[in-house]
C-alpha cells in the first residue's frame, strides 16, 4: 500500500459552516434502499457535496452515473448546514470496518452532530410499504406514533452495524429505519417508504413521487451493485428479523 495513503478520513472538498446536523447515512444492502433513498434526498433537497471518505480499505472502484465519473464514497450538506447525508454505492468488506466507521464519527463529532439515522433495506420476498426502526426506548414511541413500528428482534452487521454501536459509545442519538425490499433488485418502493417516514417523524417535505416512477431507470442504474450485493450477501449483509 502507498505510504501515507490514509487508515480512513473524511476529505473535505468545500468549506461549509455546519450547525449540529442530522446525518443521514445509506449502504449496499437489500435493494440497495439506503444508497436510493440517499441519493434521492439529495436531489430533492439540492445538497452540495462536500466531502469524500478515503481509506486504504476501499476497494479501487470507482462509480459512473450519465457517464459522469463520481466517487462511490461521498457526504452531501444543505445550503443552511442543518442536514448532512452520508452514501456508498460500494460493497465493503469487513477488513476496515472499524477504521472507516471511526472516520465517520470523527467528523461527526467535530461538526456537533448528536444524531445519526441509517436507512436501509430488509431482505424480503415482497415489500408491505411499512417503515421499521429500531432506536431508544422514548424513541420508539415516538416513531410508534408517526406509524413507524419497533423491529421486534434481530441483528445488524457490517458498517451500519458499527456506527450505530459507535453512537451509544460517544453519546449520540443513533437510529435504523428499515423497509422490506427486494432480495436481488434495486427496490425505490422501499426507499420511497423510508423517506415517507423521514416525512412524518422529521416533519419534512420530500417527493418520492420520480423515484416511485423512475423503476426501470434505476434497475438499469443499480442493478450491477445490487447484483454484487447480492453475490456477497453472507458478508455485507445488514439486518436479520
Amino acid at each position: 500500500m502507498q505510504e501515507g495513503f490514509p487508515e480512513a478520513e473524511i476529505f473535505e472538498i468545500k468549506k461549509i459552516e455546519l450547525n449540529s446536523p442530522i446525518i443521514f447515512a445509506g449502504f449496499v444492502g437489500a435493494g440497495l434502499v439506503g444508497p436510493l433513498a440517499v441519493n434521492h434526498i439529495n436531489e430533492e433537497l439540492k445538497m452540495e457535496e462536500i466531502g469524500l471518505m478515503r481509506s486504504k480499505y476501499l476497494p479501487p472502484s470507482t462509480v459512473f452515473r450519465n457517464g459522469r465519473l463520481r466517487h462511490p464514497f461521498r457526504v452531501n450538506a444543505n445550503k443552511e448546514g442543518t442536514i448532512c447525508t452520508i452514501i456508498c454505492e460500494i460493497t465493503l468488506r469487513m477488513e476496515g470496518i472499524y477504521s472507516i466507521v471511526s472516520a465517520i464519527l470523527d467528523w461527526s463529532d467535530k461538526n456537533g452532530s448528536k444524531e445519526m439515522v441509517i436507512l436501509d433495506g430488509i431482505p424480503s420476498e415482497e415489500h408491505d410499504d411499512k417503515a421499521y426502526c429500531a432506536a431508544r426506548e422514548d424513541l420508539i414511541r415516538t416513531m410508534a406514533d408517526k406509524d413507524i413500528s419497533a423491529i421486534p428482534q434481530g441483528f445488524i452487521t457490517g458498517i451500519p452495524g458499527g456506527i450505530l454501536n459507535e453512537c451509544i459509545v460517544r453519546k449520540i442519538q443513533g437510529i435504523v429505519l428499515l423497509a422490506k425490499a427486494n432480495r436481488t433488485l434495486p427496490d425505490p418502493a422501499a426507499a420511497a417508504t423510508l423517506i415517507e417516514a423521514l416525512n412524518r417523524f422529521y416533519d419534512m417535505q420530500i417527493d418520492t413521487s420520480d423515484l416511485e416512477k423512475e423503476k426501470e431507470r434505476i434497475n438499469s442504474e443499480f442493478g450491477e451493485l445490487s447484483q454484487k450485493y447480492v453475490k456477497h450477501r453472507e458478508e455485507f449483509a445488514g439486518m436479520y428479523m
